[in-house]
């Protein structure tokens, strides 16, 4: 069997990720709302319908699966949070789990490997280095990391092996974090968020994907694996690099408070918060990265845009 089951598949990650598969020889099947939205041309590739909560119409795939990737969860960072939007990110994690551990207790053969997306958000803001070892922090990006883990933490005792993908910030060239900065510096108004000493801890689209299938081809890894290039910034550092791959400036300091007035608790977890962390996983299983220097991840993203 060779078959990849991805929710969320038609996401950011979830869609580089079905590439990369495609070209490995994997088979993908892509559980969404919305399957006729998409018309596929590769007869290795196809879309299932799911309504995100249960294993209806979908559950028997799951027979024929190696592997289970699990992306789904709403956006953290499209809008500000509300309490209701605060309620959609932690329920539509826990409801996606909750239907594929439904799908496994009802099939008849059980895929090898179950791969759980999670965050760095799990450590919360923290001074010190952070590694797989390390507890959890403080807060609602911590509390909603927890219990997306453990969402389809269940899976053990059916004999999947079970591996939390928890990633950093993911650098893309048409998505994710630079989507949203690249406009900004490209009109010169450029700029780092209070005094610019904050960690960030990062990672190319392509290691992102690397290390997902090094995950799901490595029977030897199990638990959490933290996605991040092995050099974490300080954001200061980051900004200005980026601005230096554009060929722009980074000349604005936006005060804390101003960012907080805008984006609430949303600035103190997302933006503001300061993680260092460390993929001792990865490094110690010989996971190769492309991209572990934030120049040349930058570079080969947006040397293009430049001029």
């Amino acid at each position: 069997m060779n078959t990849i089951i991805i929710t969320g598949g038609t996401g950011f990650i979830g869609s580089n990720l079905t590439q990369k598969l495609l070209t490995k020889g994997y088979s993908v099947v892509i559980l969404t709302r919305n399957p006729d939205r998409f018309l596929s041309h590769t007869p290795a590739l196809t879309y299932a319908g799911w309504d995100g909560k249960t294993a209806d119409g979908w559950g028997n795939l799951v027979n024929e699966a190696k592997a289970i990737i699990n992306l789904a969860g709403e956006s953290i960072a499209s809008t500000r949070w509300t309490n209701e939007k605060k309620t959609k990110i932690l329920q539509s994690r826990i409801n996606a789990g909750n239907a594929i551990i439904d799908a496994i207790k009802k099939a008849k053969h059980y895929p090898e490997v179950l791969i759980q997306a999670s965050a760095i958000g799990y450590y919360g803001s923290r001074s010190e280095s952070l590694t797989e070892t390390s507890s959890p922090g403080l807060g609602f990006l911590p509390d909603v990391a927890i219990q997306w883990e453990a969402s389809t933490k269940e899976a053990i005792k059916y004999g999947i092996r079970h591996v939390i993908i928890r990633t950093g910030l993911v650098l893309g060239e048409n998505d994710g974090f630079l989507k949203i900065l690249i406009p900004v510096f490209k009109w010169y108004l450029g700029g780092y968020f209070g005094d610019g000493s904050q960690w960030m801890s990062w990672i190319h689209i392509e290691d992102e994907v690397n290390a997902i299938i090094h995950c799901l081809e490595n029977d030897a890894i199990k638990g959490p694996v933290n996605a991040v290039s092995p050099n974490p910034v300080q954001a200061k550092y980051f900004y200005k690099t980026l601005a230096s791959v554009l060929r722009r400036p980074c000349l604005f300091k936006i005060p804390e408070f101003a960012i907080r007035l805008i984006l609430g608790q949303m600035a103190e977890e997302l933006i503001l918060s300061s993680q260092k962390v460390h993929p001792d996983v990865l490094i110690s299983t010989k996971f190769n990265f492309t991209y572990a220097n934030l120049y040349e991840a930058l570079y080969s993203l947006l040397s293009k845009r430049s001029h």
